[in-house]
């Protein structure tokens, strides 16, 4: 599972770097996105709808979000 932390970035940044990373990627691998910007919640479940990428998990703490997403196709 790869790690991509984009703390600190705003939107849409943190799904555009995903999205890069996610290219690079085979089938059923899983991307772990860190990111702090809170529209990023909204913009990962848009994303992966657009995508077609599963997205596994979408979690917050403390302001830190976390999200899974799976690689289809």
């Amino acid at each position: 599972m790869d790690v991509l932390d984009t703390s600190g970035l705003k939107c849409p940044l943190p799904v555009l770097k995903a999205k890069k990373a996610l290219k690079t990627m085979a089938a059923g691998d899983q991307l772990t996105v860190i990111a702090t910007d809170p529209g990023a919640m909204k913009d990962f479940h848009h994303f992966c709808e657009a995508s077609g990428d599963t997205l596994q998990s979408a979690t917050e703490v403390d302001g830190v979000l976390t999200f899974v997403i799976s690689k289809v196709g």
